[in-house]
Parts: structure tokens; C-alpha cells; sequence
């Protein structure tokens, strides 16, 4: 099967117009099921999905094992993105996580990151979030290195200001940004989206269905695992919850007068932004997988368009939003 494809940037790979956030297959979003995450990425593979995501902060590097194994076979069809700079230290007490964006660790990150993913080079390599104590010009340029060295081919940025990417941009070409877009996280349109757009830099929204909430599917916190992050999130606690649900209807009047899911009308919405959004929504289910790909094929009108623009969610998008489109120190 073929997706429609999009152009990752002025300077970025072809990809189908839909990728597959591929996380929630090792933590986050409750307990794991590692027989269902292989055959739903084989089955992405088989309905055209040609870019994929990961990170080596997903499961502590078991979610680039678990998808660079089951890529291994079509390596040469695929765009693979991983991420790095997130530190975890698992010894430290309760945990601690941190960014680190200096050249030393960008190599070791990239190097451990080839090893898990049993490849020799990765197609798109994102900074996962800026390191507000290491100039972006330091951290690209690290990367630069490694696209001379053959290991990586493209560079990415994620959640970072408009700022950063411009002047990350002036180091060495920038293929894609990640940032969370939706209905409900609309905070990149006023500055970042245009930064990158007079980059020629992709935008590629993570969590396009507001971590679940615009599929309708959730009503309750009660309804979410003990171990899913979600719980923490402030838009789905007390009366932001209830405000939020609220406005899911909207979008489900929406989907309804168009044949559609709630989850495929806000997919829809996002890729009919711009012909440079690749929206990357994650699932760990074939079925959420299956169902995600057909919003490729709604059309939404012009009043769909505004009645779904008008929706403001109630709510932090992050319980660590500080951790969101940040800038680095001048360079030098």
C-alpha cells in the first residue's frame, strides 16, 4: 500500500504524510505489550507508513531495540528518527532527568543509539529538547559532525523557540521540528511555525490527538492505568477535564457529519495546516493504528476548519511545560 508523501524541509527526506509515534510501545501509556507493539509496527509497514519515531529515553533504550528490530527486514524503505538529549540516571534517588546538549555527550548519544537500533546511520537525528546551558550553535554543530561522519543524514530540533531555530538553522540545514500541535496545543502557531517556515524547516506534531483525549475516549481519569503519565497531566484533572470533554464534542459533531472518528477529524485538521506537517501520532494497537491512517482520506470543509480553529483547551499541556520551546545561551 502507498501513503501520500510530504517533503521533510527544504532539505529533509520524502515520508509518508502520516508518521508512527512509536513510545507508548515502551512506557508511558501503561503496561507494554511487546507482541502487540511488533505486529502493529509491521502492520504500519504494510499500510505504507514509511517514517518512524523513537527516542533513547523511551523505556531506557528498549523502544529503539524493540523498533529497530522490527524495521531491520524494510530498513531501506523507512525514514527512522530517533532523539537524544534527555539524561536519565536511573541510580539517582527517585530518578533524575535532565538535558544535556554539549558535543561530547551529542556523540555518545549518537553512538548508543546506532548500537540499539542495529543500524549504521540514522536518518533523522533530533536534539530532544534544548539545553538552556549549552549554546545551540555547540549542540548543531556536534551534530553537523556526525552528518559528515556518515552516521546521521538529517538534524532535527524539538520544543525548541523560535530563537533557537533560527540560529541553529545558520550553523547547518535543519530538515524537521517537533513540537506538540493539535487542537488543544496550539502555542507554536504564533512564532515557531513561522520561524520555520522561513527556514524551510518540517513541522512534525507529536501528540496530534491531545494524548488521547481528542479520540473521545476518555472520560475519566479512572479509566487510565496507575502507571500512565496521563495522570499527572493537567489537562485531564478536576475541571479542566470536564471543560476539555466538553469541547470534544465539537469535535465529534464534526466527525459525525463527515463519516469520520473524533481522532481522524483532528488528524485532518493538523495535516490540512500545511503541506510541510507531518503529523506523527502514537499508538501501540493496530486498531488505533489502522484508524489513525484514514483521516489521510477526510476531507474537512472550510466552516469544519474554523468551528474546530475556535477550540481552546483548559489546562497546562504539560505537567513540565517549562521543559517547552526553549532558548539557549548566545553562543561564544
Amino acid at each position: 500500500m502507498t501513503l501520500p508523501s510530504r517533503s521533510l524541509g527544504r532539505t529533509g527526506p520524502s515520508v509518508s504524510a502520516q508518521g508512527l509515534g512509536c513510545m507508548g510501545m515502551s512506557f508511558a501509556y501503561g503496561t507494554p505489550d511487546a507482541a502487540e507493539a511488533e505486529a502493529t509496527l509491521a502492520r504500519a509497514l504494510d499500510l505504507g507508513i514509511t517514517f518512524f519515531d523513537t527516542a533513547d529515553v523511551y523505556g531506557m533504550g528498549h523502544n529503539e531495540q524493540l523498533v529497530g528490530k522490527a524495521l531491520a527486514s524494510r530498513r531501506d524503505e523507512v525514514v527512522l528518527a530517533t532523539k537524544f538529549g534527555i539524561h536519565d540516571d536511573p541510580t539517582a534517588a527517585r530518578g533524575r532527568r535532565g538535558v544535556r546538549g554539549d558535543a561530547e555527550y551529542v556523540r555518545q548519544a549518537c553512538d548508543a543509539s546506532l548500537g540499539r537500533l542495529g543500524v549504521d546511520h540514522i536518518d533523522l537525528y533530533y536534539q530532544h529538547r534544548p539545553d538552556i546551558r549549552v549554546p545551540i550553535e555547540e549542540t548543531v554543530g556536534a551534530m553537523a559532525e556526525l552528518v559528515r561522519a556518515g552516521k546521521v543524514r538529517h538534524l532535527g530540533l524539538s520544543e525548541a523557540s523560535a530563537d533557537t531555530v533560527r540560529r541553529a538553522a545558520a550553523v547547518h540545514p535543519i530538515a524537521a521540528l517537533q513540537s506538540e500541535w493539535s487542537l488543544f496545543s496550539r502555542d507554536i502557531e504564533a512564532e515557531i511555525v513561522p520561524a520555520c517556515r522561513e527556514a524551510g524547516i518540517a513541522l512534525v506534531p507529536y501528540s496530534p490527538l491531545g494524548r488521547g483525549m481528542l479520540t473521545g475516549t476518555v472520560a475519566s481519569l479512572d479509566e487510565l492505568e496507575d502507571n500512565d503519565f496521563r495522570r499527572t497531566v493537567p489537562r485531564f484533572q478536576g475541571d479542566n477535564l470536564d471543560r476539555n470533554l466538553e469541547l470534544v464534542t465539537v469535535v465529534r459533531d464534526v466527525a459525525a457529519a463527515r463519516g469520520a472518528t473524533p481522532g481522524q477529524v483532528a488528524l485532518a485538521w493538523l495535516a490540512a495546516q500545511g503541506d510541510d506537517v507531518v503529523p506523527i501520532p502514537g499508538t501501540k494497537r493496530r486498531k488505533y493504528l489502522e484508524e489513525n491512517v484514514g483521516a489521510l482520506d477526510v476531507e474537512l470543509t472550510a466552516d469544519d476548519m474554523a468551528r474546530l480553529g475556535d477550540l481552546t483547551a483548559a489546562g497546562a499541556r504539560s505537567a513540565a511545560a517549562n521543559w517547552t520551546n526553549l532558548d539557549t545561551p548566545p553562543a561564544g
